[in-house]
């Protein structure tokens, strides 16, 4: 970190304590993604960081979570994790036809509002698969967990029709990543799309936070796929796409527990 950084983070970490909570078992590099989310605002950052960990307090109580509230979530075999791109991410394969299906239930059609009592827990089964990465499990790519850790999402549309699509589950998926995962997102590559979605997405986009949005490259032209191969490497690209491995199933991949999980996290 550059000095202006080392100074932002020293006044954030006053601020969290001005606002009741602690930053003693963070570094560095966890309060910076904060800030980085909130334009180097420090109070802005102060008070997403305190909202997160009241957050994930009451969200995750064992700091992880148990594979028997997901069982359902890993039969559905929609999520893969690969191995790391060539700038040293976890590179994250999603099938959207089978994620999108269990938010649209959640859906309050009545008064045209997403039902809040239900977003939990659905996004709780949903968000596992991210916090296998970006908590405890993380880690073990690298070792201990420094902080600053970022993954390489790859979203594929293949199948998806008009009636599979709920404009409102999906931003409620997005804000949900950038309130409690500020900064995790190296890239996000969206391949397959057809034709409808692109107006979807123009709504969709316009809830997205602009440090978002820039992260997105939509894969539609052949200089876009030279660039998702050369980004994500052929060794972690899967074959479909026109890398050299073989999809690995989120709950196949074999990660070592790292030490301290209840020490230091992020």
């Amino acid at each position: 970190m550059d000095e202006i950084q080392e100074l932002a983070v020293a006044q954030m970490r006053r601020s969290v304590h001005m606002l009741g909570s602690s930053t003693e078992k963070y570094r560095d590099p966890t309060l910076l993604r904060f800030l980085i989310a909130r334009s180097m605002e420090v109070e802005k950052a102060a008070k997403m960081f305190v909202q997160w960990q009241k957050w994930r307090a009451s969200f995750v109580p064992l700091n992880y979570i148990p594979d028997s509230e997901v069982e359902d979530e890993l039969k559905s075999e929609k999520i893969y994790l690969q191995g790391l791109s060539r700038k040293g991410h976890p590179v994250l394969n999603l099938w959207f036809i089978y994620w999108i299906k269990p938010l649209q239930g959640l859906l309050n059609h009545d008064n045209n509002l997403i039902d809040k009592s239900f977003i939990s827990s659905a996004l709780k089964k949903q968000g596992f698969y991210f916090l296998r990465l970006v908590s405890a499990d993380f880690s073990s790519f690298r070792g201990k967990e420094i902080g600053n850790e970022k993954l390489i999402g790859v979203l594929d549309l293949k199948q998806i029709s008009y009636k599979n699509v709920d404009a409102r589950a999906l931003i409620t998926g997005f804000q949900f990543l950038q309130a409690y995962y500020p900064e995790r997102l190296a890239k996000c590559y969206i391949i397959h799309m057809p034709r409808f979605f692109v107006t979807v997405w123009k709504f969709v986009s316009r809830f997205l936070e602009k440090a978002t949005l820039e992260k997105i490259v939509i894969v539609s032209k052949e200089e876009e796929r030279r660039e998702f191969v050369r980004d994500v490497g052929e060794e972690a690209l899967p074959e479909e796409y026109g890398g050299q491995a073989k999809l690995v199933l989120l709950q196949n991949v074999v990660l070592t527990p790292p030490s301290g999980t209840n020490s230091s996290t992020s």
